[in-house]
């Protein structure tokens, strides 16, 4: 179900316990190879096929192409929203559909760099609303939701999502080939050990020249069939069990 398709009236008259999700992505570079809006482009069809699924049971808002991209800022062509004003855009979008009384909302992400603010976000709205008990507020990650993708694909050499990657460069092949340039002549940027566990602040540059993290020359779009499934498969079963919740409990 989709909110650009619905009047007011209609949206009214919805359950306040149907889900609504937020898909967020970016338009920023993803190396020489594939095009600016690759993370919009995949989380939309992702948000597509889960739809489909679900049919009216989910309500989704059209997708947020501006994400959190500072870090690419380098390469000509990155939009991005500064990450303080992203910390208001996000809990805007929550607290708009908290005021319109639905109360499981779910920002789908589909750009690394959203990840840090959109589960602050989902934190700083819980912290104003705290005397309720009934609100359930997620931030979810489409490539972190528990599968192994390379078990239904097991000629995936990646085991991380990395940028302009296998995986990434699969899934545009799968979507839309024309989009994506000549592979054979770029190099595989491993993704390294900067510290870890530690968290470090880093800029693409700091990482890779081209923009690329991985090696997008292993890229099929027979691989980018079965990401898409697999993604898809575990956005369709985290939002049933947001629809499965008791509206209530700690437990979902």
């Amino acid at each position: 179900m989709q909110l650009t398709d619905l009047t007011w009236p209609a949206l009214d008259t919805l359950s306040k316990d149907t889900p609504v999700v937020f898909p967020v992505a970016a338009l920023e570079q993803h190396g020489r190879h594939l095009p600016l809006f690759t993370d919009s482009l995949l989380l939309g069809e992702i948000a597509r096929r889960a739809a489909e699924s679900l049919g009216r049971r989910v309500l989704f808002a059209p997708l947020l192409w501006l994400g959190n991209s500072d870090h690419h800022l380098d390469f000509p062509g990155t939009l991005s929203a500064p990450p303080r004003a992203y910390l208001d855009l996000l809990p805007g979008l929550l607290e708009n559909f908290v005021q319109h009384g639905f109360r499981r909302l779910v920002l789908l992400n589909g750009h690394g760099g959203n990840d840090v603010p959109g589960r602050q976000a989902v934190f700083e709205v819980r912290q104003r609303h705290r005397r309720r008990s009934d609100l359930l507020l997620l931030l979810a990650t489409y490539w972190q939701l528990g599968s192994q993708p390379w078990e239904a694909e097991p000629r995936l050499e990646q085991r991380r999502m990395g940028h302009a990657c296998e995986w990434e460069t699969s899934m545009i092949l799968r979507l839309a080939p024309k989009l994506v340039g000549p592979l054979a002549q770029l190099e595989a940027i491993p993704f390294g050990n900067a510290f870890e566990p530690a968290a470090r602040g880093w800029i693409t540059k700091d990482r890779s020249g081209p923009g690329h993290i991985g090696d997008p020359r292993c890229a099929t779009a027979e691989k980018g069939e079965a990401l898409f499934r697999v993604f898809t498969e575990d956005v369709v079963a985290l939002l049933e069990r947001v629809l499965g919740w008791d509206g209530t409990s700690w437990n979902g």
